[in-house]
């Protein structure tokens, strides 16, 4: 889970209006989504409070059944997860979506004695980003009607175990990037991709659901494509 240094993101939509859709048969890249203040007041259950305020996040880790080495499997299980992110950011669900997010005692325990004050961090940056990153996800999706979840497209040799030490963290953890959902609208495929998962105790986490690092301080879709896309690439932590 890369640190990057002197970033501090508040949980404000710095820009206003919404951006256009790109048009034509690939959409590539990263897709920036600004959103009216007005907009995302209404967007999610909760409006400008639940923007204003964290939401549930799991400020403390489950109690531990597996060891930390342990590679938490893909198949059914990581659907399961993704299908419930998904549902959530299309139905706007803040509060539910918050608790696939990683938990902020495990990321205190990893990131003390490696960056300064890792709770402020995750309070100020990582979890504004997936509140900000939410609200992009849920315009971008909604903005083509209802839209039906088919499944992921992940590769699980793109996991790789990120060992103590590495990445300004004193915990191992495995970490896999690129993970995409994909639905269906209409008569069309799309997909947009969840930037990077990491681990705790056997279970996937989001830690970055748009790009990090990204070129502007706004929330963010990553990576939009019609079809199911590519996933990965593997690299990263």
């Amino acid at each position: 889970m890369d640190h990057p240094r002197g970033l501090v993101v508040k949980d404000v939509l710095r820009v206003v209006g919404a951006s256009a859709r790109p048009v034509g048969a690939s959409v590539v890249g990263h897709l920036r989504v600004a959103l009216s203040a007005v907009a995302a007041m209404a967007l999610f259950v909760g409006g400008a409070s639940a923007l204003a305020t964290s939401p549930a996040f799991a400020t403390r880790a489950p109690r531990a059944t597996v060891s930390q080495n342990v590679e938490p499997p893909f198949g059914r299980s990581l659907e399961g997860r993704m299908a419930t992110l998904f549902a959530d950011i299309n139905r706007g669900s803040l509060t539910s979506a918050a608790r696939l997010y990683f938990p902020e005692s495990a990321y205190v325990a990893m990131k003390t004695g490696r960056i300064p004050s890792p709770a402020t961090d995750y309070r100020d940056r990582l979890a504004a980003f997936y509140r900000l990153d939410l609200l992009a996800y849920h315009d971008y999706i909604r903005a083509d009607g209802p839209a039906t979840f088919l499944g992921i497209n992940a590769s699980a040799t793109d996991a790789q175990w990120i060992r103590p030490g590495w990445c300004e963290n004193s915990i191992g953890y495995w970490h896999v990037a690129g993970v995409r959902l994909v639905y269906r609208q209409g008569r069309v495929v799309r997909s947009v991709g969840v930037a990077s998962l990491i681990s705790w105790r056997g279970v996937w986490y989001v830690v970055h659901l748009g790009p990090n690092p990204r070129p502007r301080d706004v929330g963010t879709v990553d990576s939009p494509a019609q079809g199911r896309g590519v996933a990965g690439p593997a690299g990263g932590c």
